[in-house]
């Protein structure tokens, strides 16, 4: 299985510079390679395919017209290309909204990647060497482990970071009999099966207040402005902030939780398809999707068995299978058979039972 690991790199003012403007040509070749297919379709009718313009590269690299340091990261651009057109003919053929490919602002190409690990790039002890710039002083925090496959660098805001994607064996945890079901929600972040109820942090909600004036900042100032730059330097750290107070919570639940059982019952949710309407904010900041894509390679990786069941009816019946309709407000599940819970928890129960139900024709996601 894949496993990326991420860690902050610290270049100096050259090395930044230097960095950017790598950045600068790989967002220049990815809207010229875009401009390119435009013009072929309006002009001669023609598609444009990954091949058609990858071997233009030696020659546009000989004539001095780009800057990028690597030949294979020049590949990848086009390959990020290629990708997006992909993507849009795989909409249209599914009548989906389109979303024709579109131009990036260098301001927004963050970026560049090696597709092999020691060409172009290079880990050393405290350093990572990347063709054009130089070596870069990285911080280890652990150690990177598996086979490295492919080596991203990536800008946040001013912060650098190396992403290492590595080839990983699976590394089981002791048999564990313990099952759980989880009830995903708003008022709280999720209702285990085992009674436990997890509180949501709210990460966006509470730095909102000072996001609001943080962005007020920027509206204020002369656009393209060194203060306007400043300002919304700003917001985005405090974006920044918010999504790694999420990503740390998200990843010690799932670590918790995975550790803790051997069987895991959750919901297929289409969270796309709830991120709309009045609670359009509330579902963006709880993170249902990430949290269950963490859950999902954790149990993999570790041996577990995590069945994703159908959530349509779960908070409509009792775990003894009776039906126990309720309205959005009833908060409170009471049934026949005697069982007297809370909403969520009732509904975390049926989680499990169906999971449990499907676990011989289940395979491990």
């Amino acid at each position: 299985m894949r496993k990326t690991f991420k860690y902050r790199l610290y270049p100096n003012t050259t090395q930044q510079e230097l960095l950017q403007g790598q950045l600068s040509e790989a967002c220049r070749l990815y809207n010229a390679a875009l401009q390119e297919r435009r013009d072929a379709y309006k002009s001669h009718k023609k598609s444009l395919n990954y091949y058609d313009q990858a071997n233009q590269l030696k020659e546009i690299r000989a004539s001095g017209d780009l800057g990028l340091a690597n030949y294979h990261c020049c590949q990848d651009v086009l390959k990020r290309v290629n990708k997006a057109f992909n993507a849009f003919f795989r909409r249209v053929k599914q009548g989906g909204k389109a979303g024709y490919p579109r131009f990036k602002s260098h301001r927004r190409y963050d970026s560049i990647t090696f597709p092999s690990h020691a060409d172009g790039n290079k880990l050393l002890e405290k350093h990572l060497r990347v063709q054009g710039v130089g070596d870069i002083k990285i911080k280890l925090h652990r150690r990177v482990a598996g086979k490295i496959k492919t080596v991203s660098v990536k800008r946040e805001g001013h912060h650098w970071y190396a992403c290492f994607s590595c080839e990983v064996s699976a590394q089981p945890l002791p048999e564990n009999t313990n099952h759980v079901g989880i009830d995903v929600g708003l008022e709280s972040f999720a209702a285990l099966s085992t009674g436990e109820t997890v509180d949501n942090p709210r990460p966006f909600g509470k730095a909102e207040k000072r996001l609001r004036r943080a962005q007020r900042r920027v509206s204020r100032r002369k656009k393209f402005s060194k203060r306007w730059r400043k300002a919304v330097q700003y917001v985005v750290n405090i974006h920044r902030e918010i999504s790694n107070q999420r990503r740390d919570f998200q990843h010690k639940l799932s670590r918790e939780i995975v550790d803790a059982n051997g069987f895991i019952a959750v919901e297929d949710l289409n969270v796309k398809g709830l991120a709309g309407g009045m609670l359009a904010k509330s579902v963006a900041d709880v993170g249902w999707s990430s949290f269950l894509k963490m859950l999902s390679y954790k149990a993999e990786s570790a041996g577990r068995v995590l069945v994703k069941v159908d959530p349509r009816g779960t908070s409509q019946r009792c775990p003894c299978g009776q039906p126990a309709p309720k309205k959005l407000s009833d908060r409170t599940h009471r049934c026949s058979c005697g069982l007297l819970t809370t909403r969520d928890h009732a509904s975390s129960l049926e989680i499990l039972r169906l999971g449990l139900s499907l676990q011989p024709l289940t395979v491990m996601q």
